[in-house]
C-alpha cells in the first residue's frame, strides 16, 4: 500500500492506489474479530477468562486452525478459525462453515462472467484477477461449482408453481449444437409475464427438435406443478407448440411471432425485391387497428401479384388469425406481444457464450449452465408497460383494437 508523508515526516496515510488493499485488510480484521466473538458467545466467556462455576458452559479454546483463504468480492483474505474442544456437540461456525472457500456472491459471479462472454477455460484467470493470486481456485473447484448448478437446476425443475399468475407466456425453441451430436438440438424455453408485470423464466429444457410431444411434455409438467393457464401464448410458427398448447391449455389465445413470419415471406422473394417488400410488410403489424392491418395486407398482396411473386402474398395469408390476435389485448402491451423477442433477446447472449455447444459433448450437459445464465439475465428483465392492465387481462376483460370494451358494447355483443 502506498503512503503519503506529511511535511513533518512523522505521519503517513493511505492514498488512492492502496484502497483495495486497505479494504481487504479491514474485512480480514473484522472477520477474524467476529470469529472470536462467535466463540465467546458459545463458551459464555471471553478469551483468557476462566470457567466460573459448575453450571458454566463446558468446553475450552484450543488454539487456531490452519490459515484459511476465503474468496470474497473485496478480494481474497486469510483468516484462522478458533478451535473449541470439550463441547457436547462439535462446534460449527455459522459465520465460516467447514470447507467453505468462497462467499455466495463469488459463486454467483461465475454465471455472470459466463453470460458476458467469458469462456469456460478463462474462469480461473479472470477470478484470480478479481480476487487475487491467493484465491483458492482450481479446475476441480470450478467443476464442483458447476455440479452444484446442476443440482440447483434439478431442484428448480421440480418447484411448485401454484403461486404464479401468468398472463402472457412466450415459448421458443432455441437451437444449439454440442460437440458429439450431428444435429442441433432444441432448447425449449418458456418465459411468463406475471400479473404484477414481472417477467420470469418458467422452463428451460432440452427437447427433441420442437416436436408436439416435446412441447406437450414440458407444458404438462408445468401444469402438473400448479401453473395456471395464461391468457395468451406467443410463439413462432412451428406446429409443435400449437398442437401441444391446444392439448394442455385449450383456453389459451395464440399469437404468432411477426418476426418469424416476415422472414418466411421475404425468403420467398428474390433479393432485388426484398427491401421494397420489407418496407411494405413492416407497416402491417404496426397498424393502429386490425382493419387497417388487413388493408395493408391486401396492399402487399396486390404489390406481390404485380411483381409476379404472388407466392409471397399467399404466404402472408397463412395463419393470419394467429398473427392478429394481439389486437384483442391492451395497446400498451402490443410491442411485447407481436414477437418472441422476450425469449430471443436474453438468449442471444447465451447463444454466443454457448458455442457452449462445442464445450459439451451433449446438449443435456449444457442445459444447467444455460439455465443459470438465463437466471442471471432474468434479473435485468424489463417489466411490462402499463402493468395495471394485467389484472384486467387476467380477469378476462375484453379489448377491441387495443381499447377496453365498454360494458354497454359488451352486453350488446352478448
Amino acid at each position: 500500500m502506498k503512503e503519503q508523508s506529511t511535511e513533518t515526516g512523522t505521519e503517513s496515510r493511505p492514498v488512492w492506489e492502496g484502497l483495495e488493499a486497505l479494504a481487504r485488510q479491514g474485512v480480514q480484521r473484522l472477520l477474524q474479530q467476529l470469529l472470536e466473538e462467535e466463540v465467546e458467545e458459545v463458551l459464555g466467556r471471553r478469551r483468557y477468562e476462566r470457567r466460573d462455576g459448575v453450571d458454566a458452559t463446558p468446553g475450552y479454546r484450543n488454539g487456531f486452525g490452519r490459515p484459511r483463504r476465503l474468496s470474497a468480492m473485496a478480494g481474497t483474505i486469510t483468516v484462522r478459525r478458533p478451535r473449541v474442544r470439550g463441547l457436547e456437540a462439535r462446534f460449527e461456525s455459522r459465520l465460516l462453515p467447514l470447507f467453505k472457500r468462497r462467499t455466495e456472491e463469488v459463486g454467483r459471479l461465475l454465471p455472470e462472467l459466463y453470460l458476458h462472454g467469458l469462456a469456460q477455460g478463462d474462469f480461473e484467470l479472470a477470478l484470480r484477477g478479481l480476487l487475487g493470486e491467493a484465491a483458492p481456485l482450481s479446475a476441480p473447484s470450478i467443476a464442483r461449482l458447476k455440479a452444484g448448478w446442476q443440482a440447483e437446476y434439478d431442484q428448480w425443475k421440480r418447484r411448485r408453481l401454484d403461486e404464479l399468475e401468468p398472463v402472457y407466456v412466450w415459448a421458443d425453441g432455441i437451437y444449439v449444437k454440442a460437440g458429439l451430436e450431428k444435429d442441433k438440438a432444441a432448447m425449449l424455453v418458456v418465459i411468463a409475464a406475471l400479473r404484477d408485470g414481472r417477467k420470469v423464466v418458467l422452463a428451460v429444457e432440452s427437447g427433441y427438435r420442437e416436436s408436439t410431444e416435446s412441447w406437450a411434455t414440458l407444458l404438462r409438467d408445468l401444469k402438473g406443478r400448479g401453473l395456471r393457464a395464461p391468457r395468451l401464448l406467443i410463439a413462432d410458427g412451428h406446429l409443435g407448440i400449437w398442437g401441444a398448447v391446444r392439448t394442455v391449455f385449450p383456453s389459451v389465445s395464440e399469437q404468432r411471432c411477426w418476426n418469424h413470419r416476415l422472414v418466411n415471406v421475404l425468403d420467398t422473394l428474390p433479393k432485388k425485391l426484398q427491401a421494397e417488400a420489407h418496407e411494405l410488410l413492416t407497416k402491417i403489424p404496426y397498424a393502429e387497428t386490425r382493419a387497417e392491418a388487413e388493408r395493408q395486407k391486401r396492399a402487399f398482396q396486390a404489390w406481390a401479384t404485380k411483381k409476379g411473386v404472388a407466392t409471397a402474398g399467399r404466404r402472408l395469408e397463412e395463419d393470419w388469425e394467429r398473427l392478429v390476435t394481439f389486437y384483442a389485448f391492451p395497446k400498451e402491451h402490443w410491442k411485447h406481444l407481436r414477437t418472441t423477442n422476450v425469449v430471443e433477446s436474453p438468449f442471444a447472449a447465451v447463444r454466443l457464450r454457448t458455442a457452449a455447444a462445442k464445450r459439451f459433448k451433449k446438449v443435456e450437459n449444457a442445459t444447467a449452465i444455460i439455465w443459470k445464465t438465463l437466471l442471471v439475465a432474468e434479473q435485468s428483465f424489463r417489466r411490462l408497460d402499463a402493468p395495471e392492465r394485467l389484472p384486467e387481462v387476467a380477469e378476462g376483460v375484453r379489448y377491441v383494437d387495443g381499447v377496453r370494451e365498454k360494458r354497454g358494447n359488451a352486453k350488446a355483443a352478448a
